[in-house]
């Protein structure tokens, strides 16, 4: 549990640097800019950010080994509590609602810690593997369309696309081979965690800059846990401890639930909110 704790404490922080300095970019008009991700390279804080991001995607993989999918992912929704409390340090204020959902977060993920069963994936076949090369193509034609869609969809879809790319990776992540690196060079797990990885973040990166914060996070929320955390209980044997079912629900539903209520932090305002 403590390195999904070490995940989304990394990513929490990093979204405050990136947050600001994918504001500070022109955002190239409309549709999908591929050259957004060039431009905001340019910013040391998103650089910064991207090393946190590494150090959590580390913590994400070896996590993703060890605990069933529906406690990783919903240790990576807590890192918007993370987000919340950093954005304290650069002028953010948090209302009551803010810190009662940073309270239910950490219930939620202790539910999920007390519940969780340590284990590995399930045998999957080769078409399991090749399967998600094929789902990271249709999201990047998916998320390629909601970029021009009309502007009331745009924004949702393209939160929801990010998240689901985001479980892609985690899936990829689970079932990827790395018993050498022969065997991780010829897994087609290894191809569909980058490519779905660079897809993410550039259709997240699209949805926050031309639309509501609060909406586009919140649709990515759902599409990175919901989805793979089904696909974890269903395909690759991912299961609780015995009689710790119920709380694993209460705890994942807990933990998901209070994310959304701080979706506002999926990107630090430009200006502090004042709240009572």
């Amino acid at each position: 549990m403590w390195w999904g704790l070490l995940c989304a404490v990394a990513y929490g922080v990093a979204s405050v640097f990136q947050a600001v300095a994918a504001r500070a970019v022109d955002d190239g008009g409309s549709g999908v800019d591929p050259r957004l991700l060039v431009r905001v390279l340019r910013q040391w804080r998103y650089v910064l950010g991207l090393g946190l991001d590494a150090l959590g995607f580390v913590a994400q993989l070896v996590a993703l080994r060890v605990l069933p999918l529906f406690v990783v992912q919903a240790a990576l929704a807590a890192s918007l509590a993370v987000t919340a409390v950093a954005a304290l340090a650069v002028g953010a204020r948090l209302a009551r609602r803010e810190w009662t959902a940073i309270a239910v977060v950490c219930a939620g993920l202790a539910l999920l810690g007390a519940s969780a069963q340590s284990e590995g994936s399930a045998p999957v076949g080769t078409a399991f593997h090749a399967g998600l090369l094929v789902v990271v193509a249709v999201l990047a034609v998916a998320g390629w369309g909601a970029g021009h869609a009309p502007e009331r969809i745009r924004t949702p879809a393209l939160g929801l696309i990010s998240g689901l790319c985001f479980g892609t990776v985690a899936l990829a992540g689970r079932v990827l081979t790395v018993t050498g690196v022969g065997s991780v060079l010829t897994d087609p797990a290894a191809y569909a965690l980058a490519a779905a990885g660079v897809l993410a973040m550039l259709f997240f990166a699209s949805a926050l800059q031309r639309g509501s914060v609060t909406t586009a996070t919140a649709l990515m929320v759902v599409g990175e846990t919901v989805v793979p955390s089904v696909i974890g209980v269903l395909v690759l044997g991912d299961s609780t401890r015995a009689g710790f079912g119920t709380a694993a629900v209460a705890g994942f539903v807990l933990a998901v639930a209070a994310a959304l209520a701080l979706a506002r932090f999926g990107e630090l305002e430009s200006a502090p909110e004042t709240t009572t």
